[in-house]
Order: C-alpha cells, then structure tokens, then sequence
C-alpha cells in the first residue's frame, strides 16, 4: 500500500493546479485520474483525422490565471474575431467590438439591430464593470434578465444578440444567471480575444499536466476512486481493481460529486455537434447565432477558419451547439444550419455529438465568488464550482485548495 502527503483525486485543470502547487512546496503528491488522459471537461479526441473537443470550448488568455500559470505563446492560441454574425430573415449583419473595430460602427448603426437607446443602456449595465471588475462585486446582484429589464436592455439588440450569444456560454437560455457573474464574464471578453489551441483544448490540461510532472507530480490514469475512509493516520483511498492508497490529505476535484457532503450548485449542460465538410460554408470566423430564434442552436462557428488544424487539408469541421435538455435532431439540426449558413448542409458528414451535462455549475444570484474548499475533515475539493464558472474559476480554485492543505499539514 502506497503513501503520500496529499491525493488528488481528479486530473482536471483545479487537480492538475493544485497539485501542481503542493509539489512546488515540497509535498509527496500523487493525482488519481478515473479516465485515459488528463483534462476532465477539457478534452479533445482525435475522430476521422479531426480534432474534436468535448464540447465547444474557447480559452481567453485575458484571465489573470491563465497569464500566470499558463504558456499561452507554447498553445499556439488560435484567435476568433471579436465579433458576432447574426443571422436575420432577410440578411446576415456582423456586429464587431467598437474599439478593435472602429469602422464597423457604421454597419452596427445601419444594422438595426442598435437601436439609439440601446447604447446608453448597454453602457450602463457593462461599463462600469469593464472599468473595474470590483463594480461587479457590490451592490445587490440580481438574475440577468431583470437586471436589464431595470437597466432598460431590451429590443432586436438583446433577444437575436446578446440572449442567444450568452446562452451558448452560460449553458442558460433564460437569462436566470447571476448578473454580477456575466458582467465578469463580459469584462474579460472586453479585454482578452478568446482562441483556442492549435492542437485543442486538451492541450491546455496536457501543459498543465507536463508542468505537474516537472514539479516531481506522480499522475496514474486509469485509476477510479472508489472510496476514502478516514483510518487514525490518515484516508485510506480505494481505487477499483487496484490496490489502496494512504495520505495524510485528499482533495476530490472530480467535478460536482455528489457522494460529497457538501453543498454544491446544480450543473448546467450543452450539446455541441460537429460535421465535416469539404467546403467551408463560409470564410469568416466569428462566431454566428440566429437572431430569429427559430431552432435549438444558441451558436454555430466553422472552427477550421480560426483553427485549419481542427481539421484534415482540405476539409472543414463545424459546430453547433444547443442548450440542454435538448430534443434537437440531427434533421433539425441541419435545417437550421442551412438557414443560419445559408448553405447547402447534405453534403456535410455528422462526426459526432456530444451531450456534457456538467458544462459548467449554475451561477445562480446572488453570486458567491468564493465558497469554501476544506470539507473539514482532512480532506478538501476543488473545482470551478468552488469559484466561478471558467478556466479561470478552475485553476483558482486549485490553487486555493492547495493552500488550505498546506496551511493544515503545518499546523
């Protein structure tokens, strides 16, 4: 029966952080991981020569966590425009970011999708909160939808742009996530251009998880937790078809578990499908939604004009991502690609479709920036629940938890 200071059960990018952490500081650590590879949520497969992330997923090199933890240079980010395609009945308008873009002002204007109270309104509810991330966190925080409402957000500007963009990140088509969150949310899209790695999103964890090992981190894939118990030297850890473990500490950072004693918010899910196509039904980049709400998808991107090696020469990878619970079918899917592309979708080829019901925890008002990472027991969790909901939540709350389990090995 193997020994160590701390076991971190969970190879995600809270896991990978925080043990990263721990064997900086001197700790015998070892991290046990249930699947194939390190990531959790962050993962990309290799299907039919295309790279396949579990789920659409963007990196914005913008979080403060990211820049210190992170070699964004080493990911070859592959950058997506900092604008929105929206699709109307009669035509498509590209709305773009005012200050990267200056002389798309115009088309914005004439889009009729801005509408001259819209601005101000906008400013009022954003600005403050892009200035300074602390105006987010005072004052009373309140469900998105009535803080616009109160705001006066409202028109073609909110229900065909920013209601369905926001539910493609937030996993919430009804607007019930915390305002003070999603004015974080838009700060950070304010000053970063999200991207995603040449080689996937996989590549972020598999950094981290090189980054561990340096550190003197053990990592065993294929390891399924089955069990701690608290014995009088420690937790007995047992892993199915393998023998036990011991440490002096546990931190579980398997996601929302819930085995654990704990409160913890409810997850929210997406569903992204993925086609390939021998032509790109378009050449821009951005990100599209469909302004006239009329299917499942909330957005769709052709993620080989940001990224061409998600795909084999030659050949293009599109996704659409949808909201769950979701009935979409794969007809119904197409049709609305066709609509929103305007394009002829048969010739596309269905790779897969994948449902991830723990996207991402609720953030529910009033927003709790922090909750707390001891179990109080000897062992600790870890996890974007425990922060916010990001990469950024993830690798904090990492950190966090780490130092919690030095503070009381010290002790």
């Amino acid at each position: 029966m193997s020994g160590y200071d701390v076991i971190v059960v969970g190879a995600g990018l809270a896991g990978l952080r925080c043990a990263t952490r721990l064997a900086e500081a001197g700790r015998d650590v070892v991290v046990l991981e249930a699947d194939d590879t390190v990531g959790g949520r962050e993962r990309t497969d290799v299907v039919d020569g295309f790279r396949l992330d579990r789920g659409f997923h963007v990196l914005n090199p913008a979080y403060p966590a990211v820049q210190r933890w992170v070699d964004i240079d080493a990911l070859a980010l592959r950058r997506f425009p900092v604008a929105v395609g929206v699709r109307l009945d009669d035509r498509l308008v590209r709305l773009a970011h005012p200050l990267r873009h200056p002389l798309s002002v115009p088309e914005t204007l004439r889009s009729g999708l801005v509408r001259p109270a819209d601005l101000p309104a906008l400013a009022r509810w954003a600005a403050p909160t892009v200035l300074s991330a602390r105006a987010a966190k005072v004052g009373p925080d309140r469900a998105l939808d009535e803080t616009w409402d109160r705001a006066g957000v409202r028109g073609p500007l909110r229900e065909a742009v920013l209601e369905p963009f926001l539910a493609g990140v937030l996993a919430d088509d009804r607007q019930q996530t915390s305002d003070a969150f999603v004015r974080l949310l838009v700060r950070s899209f304010a000053l970063g251009r999200p991207g995603v790695p040449a080689a996937g999103i996989g590549a972020l964890p598999a950094q981290l998880a090189d980054t561990a090992r340096r550190a003197g981190v053990g990592i065993r894939l294929g390891h399924r937790v089955v069990s701690t118990r608290d014995r009088a030297r420690g937790w007995h850890v047992g892993i199915e078809g393998r023998d036990a473990m011991t440490a002096r500490a546990v931190v579980i950072a398997t996601g929302l578990d819930p085995s654990l004693d704990v409160p913890l918010p409810r997850p929210r899910g997406l569903q992204t499908w993925w086609f390939a196509a021998p032509a790109a039904p378009s050449r821009d980049a951005a990100l599209r939604v469909d302004g006239r709400r009329q299917g499942p998808i909330v957005n769709t991107a052709v993620m080989t004009n940001t990224a061409p090696t998600y795909a084999p020469r030659g050949q293009h990878l599109i996704q659409a991502t949808c909201v769950m619970p979701s009935e979409a079918s794969e007809d119904g899917i197409r049709h609305q690609l066709a609509d929103i592309w305007d394009a002829d979708t048969r010739p596309w080829r269905l790779l897969r479709c994948d449902d991830v019901a723990g996207a991402l925890p609720a953030q529910n008002a009033p927003l709790r920036l922090r909750r707390s990472v001891r179990l109080g027991d000897g062992r600790y969790v870890a996890g974007d629940h425990r922060d916010t909901a990001s990469i950024q939540g993830a690798l904090v709350s990492g950190q966090r938890a780490a130092e919690a389990v030095l503070a009381d090995l010290a002790r």
